[in-house]
């Protein structure tokens, strides 16, 4: 079998493919065999029918058949011969079956190079959960003027039993409690974002495209629907796509990026996932695990 392998770019790769005739004729034998025990043709029981007859009858589907078989065969071996890692499914073009001879052409993206150093000391910083009286303070004062309505509404213990609190002390206790959760929450989640910045910067790799433009199908797909949620009609969601696309193509990379970067270091720390887990948040703990951890109250600026 003649392969010819052409790279197009960092990440796609065109194979031209060229399958000798005894190849083919071998896979047609089979093809006709199979044809054969099933094919219903006039004057003769099912499995009966000479060869030449079945070729007369059926002689198109058996081609067909024979290059829908012999490709997916070719291109596998292709793929294991020249060391290549597809991230999807190729593009087949141009097939033809010319002197008994197949050819065709494979365009495929292959899983990019990522080169990524120093990611088990990744300086994160955790800010302090802690609520100032201030920002209690600034809170009540929202909550004074009506939730930001313009109104002014005193703030006591019949305001706070109004909410389903004995005393102020004790729904001023409870809204503390609940800032504190909310700025823990945020706080995980900035440290995770430090974790995410820190490889997109320190990381190379070419992100392939195809990858990118199905990421961003999804994302705008996502969009859509949440914009049919909040209730906006058909067409100015479909005004909206074009806006949407181009917002979100820089996620798309983003997303793609990351992926490829985690799953790299999955690779090389051997972390693997059960079908119940995800990826991300495996390698994200086990970089979390592995972080330099740094207070902010700690830090001299």
């Amino acid at each position: 079998m003649k392969v010819e392998v052409k790279k197009i770019d960092a990440t796609k790769r065109e194979l031209k493919f060229e399958v000798p005739k005894e190849r083919v004729a071998k896979k047609l034998e089979e093809v006709y065999g199979e044809l054969g025990k099933v094919a219903t043709i006039k004057g003769f029981r099912p499995g009966k029918a000479p060869r030449h007859v079945i070729q007369e009858h059926h002689g198109k589907l058996a081609e067909e058949e024979m290059i829908k078989k012999i490709i997916p065969e070719v291109y596998q071996e292709a793929l294991e011969k020249e060391a290549l890692d597809p991230i999807d499914m190729p593009e087949i073009e141009d097939v033809h079956l010319k002197d008994g001879i197949v050819s065709f052409t494979a365009t495929l993206d292959i899983k990019p190079e990522v080169k990524i150093k120093d990611y088990k000391k990744i300086k994160v910083v955790k800010k302090t959960s802690a609520v100032t009286d201030e920002e209690i303070n600034k809170t009540f004062e929202f909550l004074k003027k009506g939730q930001g309505q313009g109104k002014e509404i005193a703030i006591d213990d019949n305001f706070a039993r109004g909410l389903g609190y004995p005393s102020l002390e004790d729904f001023k206790t409870s809204l503390k409690r609940q800032m504190e959760i909310d700025k823990d929450r945020q706080n995980r989640l900035d440290v995770e974002n430090q974790i995410v910045e820190y490889l997109l910067k320190n990381a190379t790799l070419a992100v392939p495209e195809s990858a990118v433009k199905r990421q961003l199908e999804h994302l705008v797909e996502e969009g859509k629907h949440r914009l049919e949620h909040q209730g906006a009609k058909k067409e100015d969601i479909d005004k909206k796509e074009e806006e949407l696309r181009k917002n979100l193509k820089s996620v798309a990379e983003r997303d793609i990026k990351m992926y490829f970067i985690l799953g790299k270091i999955a690779e090389l720390e051997n972390i693997t996932v059960d079908t119940n887990e995800n990826l991300f948040y495996k390698v994200l703990a086990f970089l979390l695990k592995e972080a330099d951890w740094q207070e902010e109250s700690k830090i001299i600026h």
